[in-house]
């Protein structure tokens, strides 16, 4: 049994006050009430808002957001085996202060020994809306997500005292059971959606597969990568409007090449159509806000791993889909990232380049 609270009904009034003091945002007074309703579309993390009431009025926030390993069973076996929410706690604790990327700010980050049990406390960002990418979103929302993007590539480039970390480095024990488990969820997703998928998108899906290239690729190791830098996973108009953006869940956090999160986005993060109108204005202006960071890239720079990159949200939906809680909204979310990874991969036949090494 966790010594906090790792669902949302578990949350005591005496808990959040004592982390909201050792965070420094509660001046005197104490939480003498709370009330939770359940927020986001995440299926391998559930996340709640509470509402605060305290004994001395304006003690404190008056809401605040907490993050709790699944409910499901099956996508808290799948976050707790690919060590998702040790990652997540990991990364408040010790990278997001070394950043320029918008999160929010962490009042509580604890974790279990064996990593199963997690909890969260973070500011309420208080959105005008959050991300969806079964919406897609406005040429200039893509550009907000954009220069994040710049924000968490450009600090960790290169950078040793971030990229050496221990925790970070890859789990070969991980690496191959994701390895060994792919083509089961190659198979599942294909029996599922047969019948959904254009048969085009499908081939794709199958052929990468069977691809020992992509299945054993060794990444280089350049920068932090997000893993899953998509439309739902970011909140636009934050704190009622004063800020544009914030990215949230860091559950996949990795080292690699930073165009994993750029080709992801743009495949399955936003959408084929919007991609398809802006695309070259969106990858100028990521190679813009790098070059201003002090990162200096030309699209020439980051084209082959940009279409390589498309193929991460190919596989991301493919095995996503077989190994967490399969849900209405979950089969279309799934759809919609499969849909435009296959598009841009197909577009610029992103199967041959990376079979060309």
């Amino acid at each position: 049994m966790a010594e906090f609270p790792s669902h949302p009904a578990d949350v005591t009034a005496r808990w959040i006050s004592n982390r909201l003091r050792d965070a420094g945002v509660l001046n005197g007074g104490e939480v003498s009430d709370i009330r939770w309703e359940p927020i986001g579309t995440g299926q391998v993390g559930d996340s709640a808002r509470f509402h605060l009431t305290y004994d001395d009025s304006g003690a404190g926030p008056a809401t605040v957001a907490g993050k709790f390993p699944a409910e499901n069973p099956t996508s808290r076996g799948t976050a707790a085996m690919m060590g998702l929410y040790a990652k997540e706690v990991q990364f408040y604790r010790e990278i997001a202060p070394e950043l320029d990327v918008r999160v929010p700010q962490t009042y509580a980050a604890e974790l279990s020994q064996d990593g199963s049990d997690f909890v969260l406390l973070f500011e309420d960002l208080a959105p005008q809306k959050g991300g969806n990418q079964l919406d897609s979103c406005t040429y200039h929302e893509a550009c907000h997500a954009i220069r994040q993007a710049a924000a968490l590539h450009a600090p960790s480039w290169n950078n040793d005292a971030i990229l050496s970390l221990d925790w970070l480095q890859p789990q070969e024990a991980v690496a191959a059971q994701i390895r060994s488990l792919y083509p089961q969820a190659q198979a599942v997703f294909a029996e599922r959606y047969a019948g959904s998928l254009e048969p085009d998108f499908m081939t794709v899906c199958n052929e990468l597969a069977k691809s020992d290239a992509w299945l054993s690729r060794d990444h280089p190791k350049i920068s932090l990568v997000h893993g899953d830098f998509r439309l739902d996973n970011m909140l636009f108009g934050i704190g009622r409007g004063s800020e544009p953006i914030a990215i949230l869940d860091w559950q996949t956090l990795s080292i690699g090449h930073p165009m994993t999160d750029i080709g992801y986005f743009m495949g399955c993060g936003i959408g084929d159509e919007l991609r398809r109108q802006r695309e070259d204005e969106l990858l100028e202006l990521y190679c813009a806000e790098m070059t201003a960071r002090g990162v200096p890239l030309t699209r020439d720079d980051i084209w082959r791993d940009y279409v390589i990159g498309a193929l991460h949200g190919v596989s991301t939906a493919v095995f996503s889909a077989a190994f967490v809680e399969r849900t209405e909204r979950g089969d279309a979310n799934f759809l919609s990232m499969a849909r435009g990874a296959c598009a841009l991969a197909l577009k610029y036949d992103s199967l041959k380049m990376l079979e060309e090494g």
